[in-house]
């Protein structure tokens, strides 16, 4: 039980155990909580994005996009587009349906 909780629930007995007027010797201990998700602070790359696209003109604004924001230079955009038009879109691996991280985490 958290701090907080313990005060809204019980506000004589956590006054008393701050103040120490109590008998009681309690102390409050707060755990971290665990995190044991796979890909917990994970950032998609732009084949993660492509993966979820479900036509090769959509692919082809993910690219166009992150190119216009810098995330990616004009060369890698060109051989990701390359690789669109030559390889097609499941050249860039399985599609990623809504909730992947979630089931595969």
């Amino acid at each position: 039980m958290e701090k907080e909780e313990f005060k809204k629930k019980y506000p004589n007995l956590a006054e008393e155990i701050e103040l120490g007027k109590g008998k009681a010797d309690l102390q409050f201990e707060v755990e971290a909580p665990k995190n044991n998700r796979k890909f917990a602070g994970y950032n998609p790359t732009i084949i993660d994005f492509i993966r979820r696209c479900n036509s090769e003109e959509q692919a082809i604004e993910i690219i166009e996009y992150m190119m216009s924001r810098d995330e990616i230079t004009k060369e890698y955009s060109k051989e990701l587009k390359t690789k669109l038009e030559v390889e097609g879109l499941s050249s860039f691996g399985e599609m990623k349906k809504p909730g992947y991280y979630e089931r595969e985490g």
